[in-house]
């Protein structure tokens, strides 16, 4: 499969598939004339890297769980739950900063609206 057709199947930008591959995530061959050709489970593939990039992962840890995801974003191997769990506790750590951030903001602008 060419990084077009990859791209068509899977909604996911040529440019995007080419960064996944320079991470580590995706995996191609060459042609003879030198272009990318994907296995036939590509679209699976980047299908898991999107699941998992839309649940907060950043590629670094992707790289890291992606051969343990068993089917979608929440089938994964159990030796995997510390590792989401110090991701999931980093989310909520940056969700309760923005909230913080949210009512202070709220604050200042409701005292220059009186």
């Amino acid at each position: 499969m060419k990084i077009g057709e990859l791209s068509r199947e899977t909604g996911v930008s040529v440019r995007l598939l080419r960064y996944y591959e320079e991470q580590g995530l995706l995996e191609s061959g060459r042609t003879s004339g030198g272009h990318r050709s994907y296995a036939a489970d590509a679209p699976r593939t980047v299908r898991r890297i999107r699941g998992l990039l839309d649940a907060g992962l950043p590629t670094r840890v992707i790289r890291e769980v992606l051969d343990c995801v068993c089917g979608g974003e929440a089938e994964v191997e159990p030796c995997l739950t510390p590792l989401l769990r110090e991701q999931l506790a980093a989310i909520e750590e940056r969700i309760d900063g923005l909230e913080r951030s949210r009512t202070s903001l709220a604050a200042i602008v409701a005292a220059t609206a009186e």
